[in-house]
């Protein structure tokens, strides 16, 4: 197999495993808050969950993570959809990016597209993890994925790409992403 053919094939698997993996996110969000919103009969209503760290309460949060910019709600979605396709042109455009930069990618994604439906859909995000051992806003499912996805993207970048070795290929180009 050529070169350029494997990597056309790399550049289409990790586009594909992108889509397949920010959508599994927000299925899974979006059937978390249908599970919250079907079992809580009005809002603010708290559940234990896990006694003394983390309750349920179903909230609706028109704003961001925090409920920063209450009211930008269409502001939101179009920057979550910006996002989306900006970065699966990024992962067609690098295909050297490494898989786990792949499904970090898709976590921020998917969380981000979770949020942006409820957005269109309700007008606003419905949140539901409290925790109850410090006063932290209340949050959801792709809340969880946007944060972990940055965070494990961010570590990944800082103690495991910057060690990587400048790579020439043979343009004379260098280049610093991963392999597949």
């Amino acid at each position: 197999m050529s070169a350029e053919s494997m990597n056309a094939s790399n550049r289409v698997k990790k586009c594909v495993a992108y889509i397949v993996i920010a959508v599994f996110a927000v299925v899974v969000d979006q059937l978390s808050k249908a599970a919250i919103v079907h079992s809580f009969e009005l809002d603010n209503q708290r559940r234990t969950l896990i006694a003394g760290v983390l309750d349920l309460v179903l909230v609706h949060n028109e704003g961001a993570a925090f409920s920063i910019g209450q009211g930008a709600g269409p502001i939101f979605v179009i920057v979550a959809a910006v996002f989306a396709v900006a970065a699966l042109v990024f992962l067609w455009k690098y295909p050297s990016t490494s898989w786990f930069s792949v499904v970090c990618i898709a976590l921020v994604v998917g969380g981000g597209l979770g949020n942006m439906i409820d957005r269109i859909r309700l007008g606003y995000v419905n949140d539901f993890f409290a925790t109850s051992f410090i006063d932290f806003p209340v949050f959801n499912v792709a809340d969880i994925f946007v944060t972990c996805g940055v965070v494990l993207l961010l570590i990944s970048i800082i103690f495991f790409d910057s060690d990587e070795p400048h790579k020439v290929d043979s343009s004379g180009k260098t280049s610093t992403h991963k392999g597949a």
